[in-house]
């Protein structure tokens, strides 16, 4: 049977062309198939897992706020106890989990509802943070904290082009991260902690076997002001005054000792006037006392003692002596 010619002016006149050229018609009117979608790619388990977590949190959140805060603090008191870890709260909670449209949220809640049970019952108490005793522990979706990858390997951000250290730093892998330390002050450059491992060394150390050590520079160095001398200092040294002397306006100069000074040298010449009367009168007032009792001996000496202080006391010379005497002089 004959092929019809298809209606319509453009379909007519590919057929006719078809027809000229020999070929089948199909070939020319037979429209292509429409591609079909590819379905969207499936989040990952983790970043599912994740989002359980997150909106159970926010569950607990709004289930004491919404429940609580009428104002009546015994009551809610009274109540919050039993209410706060309760069958009733959880049941709440995983109620508004998962979204009507969130097919993956829900088969893992519903995979994973009773492990979220034994948690909230059982475990909160020693494992609180219920992302990392689900889906990193317990169903093994996410890697622990500081580990990537399929095999949850941990990763050292130091041997990667993510570690970003200065050029005086080295880096140093910690959990999940990494911190650029400093490095020895012997080091231009380093690849770790202390003097053996330098790059090069900084200026005042010098390379002995492995590590940088400091240069003594007063083996050589000699220290041009008078009086002084040399002492070496970590990758350095200074000129210092020698034992003894004192640096004024920068020129070193003997210290002066200080003469020792008596025990009234700092009383007012008023005070020693009293003071040297207080005397006199005590040594006049103790003979005066033997002289009383009639002992010629001591009367003699107390006439002659009245009369050498006497003339002491009213001589120019009786003040410089006591003066000199009181102040160690």
């Amino acid at each position: 049977m004959a092929p019809r010619a298809p209606r319509g002016l453009a379909p007519a006149l590919l057929w006719g062309l078809s027809l000229f050229l020999g070929l089948p018609g199909p070939v020319w009117v037979q429209l292509s198939p429409p591609l079909k979608s590819s379905s969207p790619t499936e989040p990952h388990p983790c970043h599912t897992c994740r989002g359980l977590v997150d909106s159970f949190n926010k569950g607990l959140e709004r289930t004491i706020r919404d429940n609580f805060g009428g104002g009546n603090t015994a009551w809610e008191e009274e109540k919050l106890s039993k209410y706060k870890d309760s069958e009733t709260r959880l049941v709440e909670v995983l109620e508004g989990v998962c979204s009507k449209s969130d097919f993956e949220c829900h088969r893992l809640l519903e995979l994973s509802e009773e492990l979220v049970e034994s948690w909230w019952f059982h475990k909160q108490q020693e494992a609180p943070d219920l992302f990392q005793w689900l889906c990193s522990d317990s169903l093994k979706l996410c890697c622990p904290s500081g580990t990537f990858g399929p095999s949850c390997l941990h990763i050292d951000e130091c041997g990667t082009e993510r570690a970003s250290c200065g050029a005086d730093q080295f880096c140093v892998n910690t959990e999940g991260s990494y911190e650029c330390r400093d490095c020895a002050k012997a080091c231009l450059g380093c690849m770790g902690a202390g003097p053996g491992r330098c790059k090069k060394c900084s200026p005042g150390y010098q390379q002995v076997g492995s590590k940088c050590l400091d240069v003594d520079e007063c083996e050589t160095a000699v220290c041009p002001g008078e009086n002084e001398q040399c002492e070496n200092t970590e990758g350095s040294y200074c000129c210092v005054c020698a034992e003894g002397y004192k640096q004024i306006e920068g020129i070193c100069v003997k210290e002066q000792i200080p003469e020792s000074a008596g025990f009234f040298s700092e009383m007012t010449e008023d005070e020693l006037v009293v003071l040297q009367q207080m005397f006199f009168g005590v040594i006049i007032c103790a003979l005066a006392t033997l002289a009383a009792k009639g002992d010629l001996v001591f009367t003699a000496i107390f006439i002659g003692a009245v009369a050498a202080m006497t003339g002491y006391w009213l001589s120019e010379r009786s003040d410089r002596v006591l003066e000199g005497f009181i102040k160690g002089r």
